[in-house]
Formats: C-alpha cells, structure tokens, sequence
C-alpha cells in the first residue's frame, strides 16, 4: 500500500513536471533574438540592402581613397557575418577607393529564407550580382575571403577562368583560414551533428542557444584572442537575427558541396595566373597545422603566403587584425 502510494505521487509529481515545462519549452523556443549592441546597430544603420531573386541582401560599400582605382570585396565565413571585416575596416579605406562587403544569404542581416537550397553556386552569383547593382561590374576587383567566403571566392574565380560574359574580373585573391580542401578540412562536432543529423537538425537548431553557440565557437579562437562577452553576443545577434539558427543546418551543406566540386574549385585556385595570397592563423583546429599548409604550398606553389603569430587561429582578422592587415596590404603592394 506504501509503494502503490508513493508510485502514485511519483506519477503525480512528473506529471506536474511535464505540465510545467511544455509552455517553458514553448516559451523558449520562440524567444526573440537579442537586442542589437549600439555597435552592431551602427554598422546595421550605415548598410543598405539590394534586393537579388526577391531576396534582401545586406551590404556595406565605403569610399576611400578618392583618386584610387582599386576595389576590394569582402567575403565573410560561417556562421558569422560582414561585420567580421569591422576592425580592419577603416584600415582597408586607406589604400582603396572601394571597400564592399555583403551577408551571404542565410547569414547577418540578410534574408534566411526557409526551407531553401543554400549553395556556394548561389552565393557567388550573389556577389555578381551585388556588383552589377554598384555599377562595379566592368571594375577589376581584389577579393578578400575568409573561411566560407574562401569557398565562394574560389567558384568565382572558377567563373572568372571560364571567360564568362557577366562575370567578375578578379585582379587578386587574398584567402584566410578556410577549408579550401576536403582531406584536411576538421569540422567541429556541432557541424557535423547539424550536417548529417537528418530528422534531428530542425531539433537541434531551433534548441541551440547563447551557450551552445559561444561554447562552440569560442574553441576556434587562439588562447589568448578570444572574443569578450559582448562580442560573442554581436556574433550571436547577427545569427539570431531572421531566425538565422533555424538555416544553419542547410548552409552547413556547403561541407558535402566542397568535397563533390574538389577538382572545380581546388583546379580554379591551381591554374589561373592573377596573384593569389593566404592569411593564415596556424593555431587554427578547424584547418590544422602543418597538414594544411604543407598541402597548400603543394598545391599552389606559386602563391604567396603569411603565417601570423603562433597563437593566432581561426578568425585571424578579428584576433590580430594588425598583423592581417599589415600581411594583406604587403601582399597588395607587392604588385
């Protein structure tokens, strides 16, 4: 009788449990993103948006230099956005004219439409097309990539080396840490799980959170370079923002595209003759030391390259954004 009346309570008390938590979950699930920090909604503010296939896209386009020639494009990585190019900013309006960079789509403060085939074809065509609506399409231009954007910089230079009537003129190439080649690429246990997670990536990305995402990403940055609290809030907005979390799993494609067009895109990068240079933070885990350079100076021996300091990792331009700046503007100088 003591058991019966103790199983029952026990029932009782889960039940009361259960009756608690669901409109919590409920409640949680839909929560809205985070305010805007003054920083990030001033460089919202000082954005426009262009508008590709019904899509709004974000962008920022300062002058420079006047007199100057030279354009540079901006690529940002995953997951993050533009907003990664802010400390070397006003840096880069000092040698160019032009200074452009965009959100991909799916990413900042651009659209993230849903369901969607997200794919790096797509995203290149973005760029062109964000060019043609500048007037800058007939304009050589320096492209400076990052992680993600690598991969969308090489498929436009893949386009570029195709002669293609509508496609960009690349006078120059700067990378920095992206996972240009499948075999020595390392994606983190996040990634993977939201890849390849089938029926359970819509659970996992409408249950990530602040947490989840700054545990994941802050491992990516060197010891010594990682990004503050507020920071990773910025970072963390910019994803939230259009219910981005919801699109991860179908951007994080881009991983199974890169292996199928290895010899398109890593091909591109092999045979065209403009100056291609890689930034590159060595203590990076998502593109390892030594296995990634010594295949990078493999395969592209005529490119040139700069190593930072030892504790630099992933995100060179945001932890040592001198040292990027000094190698990218060494690299630009040096034709």
């Amino acid at each position: 009788m003591v058991r019966r009346d103790r199983l029952r309570r026990m029932r009782e008390w889960w039940v009361q449990v259960g009756l608690l938590a669901v409109p919590l979950l409920a409640a949680y699930l839909h929560i809205p993103p985070p305010q805007l920090s003054p920083a990030l909604q001033s460089w919202k503010s000082s954005g426009k948006f262009f508008t590709y296939k019904g899509m709004r896209i974000f962008y920022q386009d300062s002058v420079g230099v006047v007199g100057s020639p030279e354009i540079v494009v901006l690529l940002h990585g995953f997951p993050t956005s533009s907003y990664d190019w802010y400390k070397i900013w006003e840096g880069l309006t000092l040698r160019f004219h032009r200074v452009i960079a965009l959100d991909f789509l799916g990413f900042g403060f651009s659209d993230k439409p849903r369901p969607h085939h997200y794919s790096i074809f797509e995203q290149a065509s973005i760029v062109e097309a964000l060019l043609r609506h500048l007037g800058l399409q007939n304009r050589r231009i320096n492209l400076l990539s990052h992680d993600y954007g690598d991969i969308v910089a090489q498929e436009l230079l893949y386009r570029f080396k195709q002669n293609r009537s509508g496609r960009l003129t690349i006078k120059s190439l700067c990378l920095s840490n992206g996972g240009i080649f499948p075999e020595t690429h390392r994606p983190l246990l996040l990634q993977k799980l939201l890849k390849d997670g089938g029926v359970l990536s819509p659970i996992l990305t409408r249950l990530m959170n602040f947490f989840v995402f700054s545990r994941g990403l802050t491992p990516v940055f060197g010891p010594y370079t990682r990004p503050s609290e507020n920071e990773l809030w910025d970072m963390w907005a910019g994803m939230r923002t259009n219910d981005g979390n919801l699109v991860i799993d179908s951007l994080l494609q881009y991983i199974n595209q890169r292996k199928k067009f290895r010899r398109r895109w890593v091909g591109a990068l092999a045979s065209v003759n403009i100056p291609i240079h890689f930034i590159y933070g060595p203590l990076d885990p998502v593109n390892p030391y030594p296995e990634f350079m010594e295949l990078y100076r493999k395969t592209l021996p005529r490119s040139t390259v700069s190593i930072l300091d030892d504790h630099i990792s992933h995100y060179p331009q945001l932890e040592d954004p001198m040292g990027f700046l000094n190698a990218y503007m060494g690299f630009i100088n040096s034709f």
